[in-house]
């Protein structure tokens, strides 16, 4: 072989490679963020309903031990995310997050006392089967890890409209609040996650790059926003009202963002379009009914103060 065959090895080598490795820290990531979504949610659910608004919410909440493991939970899961975004792209780490369902399913049994259903088995297999026909058939490549302010100035007023748009409607509508809540905790969230491609680049140009650049603020901001919001979300209702929609919004919302701001792609062409769609369509599925079997448990009664 010449030395041009070998440096194409070599390169595939490094690809593949690098994409193994985010897989494997976006699954890690997807194990924490189960813990954190169980344990977050059931110290929420025992404030009671008056304590609504974010700092309130967290001063309540920070009594609670279940809380502070559902929070050092997420701070790994996201360094795991953010590991795995340095290694791959936002249309190959945030699917596979979706399999947080897989660990927050037989946790949300266990905390029920109930055995998992027939059904529930049966969803979590065609998960599993369409992200891998997904990751092989797609072959999700990267592509900028940062883009110009001018690239980011559509989607971040779309993402502001969206917000403004779900606070107001939770704010008049109680019945709607968790599910509003957790539509903009979706779309902090996969904001978030964008961003988060732009800052591990700029870690790697030192602290000054850093600190000089305007996605470390926007990272900040995004994630201490989708934070709060996702603990009113939890406070708001049970799992069956919140998980569905962030867990489904959140990755749905980076690779648009991925796609559109940072110029990533498939490789899959003609008819493997189709296949794609079926395996986007079963994904969905699958994760809205593992979201609702892993929560289907009676809201606990707040606590006495």
């Amino acid at each position: 072989m010449t030395a041009d065959h070998w440096d194409v090895v070599a390169r595939f080598g490094r690809h593949h490679g690098a994409a193994g490795l985010a897989m494997v820290l976006a699954l890690l990531a997807a194990v924490l963020f189960a813990v954190a979504s169980v344990a977050q949610q059931r110290a929420a659910s025992t404030v009671p309903d008056d304590d609504l608004g974010g700092l309130r919410l967290i001063r309540a909440l920070v009594r609670h031990p279940s809380w502070w493991v559902g929070t050092l939970s997420d701070v790994g899961a996201y360094a795991a995310q953010a590991a795995a975004l340095g290694f791959g792209s936002l249309l190959l780490v945030q699917p596979l997050l979706v399999t947080t369902l897989l660990v927050a399913l037989p946790l949300g049994a266990r905390w029920a006392g109930r055995r998992l259903r027939r059904a529930d088995w049966w969803w979590a297999v065609l998960l599993v089967v369409a992200l891998a026909v997904f990751v092989v058939v797609g072959e999700p490549t990267a592509g900028r890890d940062r883009a110009s302010p001018a690239h980011w100035l559509p989607a971040g007023v779309v993402v502001g409209v969206v917000l403004v748009c779900c606070l107001v409607g939770a704010s008049r509508h109680r019945g709607a609040r968790a599910a509003l809540m957790a539509v903009a905790t979706a779309v902090a969230y996969g904001f978030t996650a964008a961003l988060t491609k732009g800052v591990v680049d700029l870690l790697g140009h030192g602290p000054v790059a850093l600190v000089t650049h305007w996605e470390t603020y926007g990272l900040v901001i995004a994630a201490v926003g989708g934070t709060l919001l996702q603990q009113n979300a939890f406070q708001a209702g049970d799992l069956a009202a919140s998980l569905p929609i962030v867990t489904v919004g959140e990755p749905v919302v980076a690779v648009v963002l991925g796609v559109a701001v940072l110029d990533e792609h498939l490789r899959v062409h003609g008819a493997q379009w189709l296949l794609i769609g079926v395996l986007v369509t079963a994904m969905v599925l699958a994760t809205v009914a593992l979201s609702r079997s892993a929560v289907d448990v009676p809201r606990p009664h707040a606590a006495p103060r």
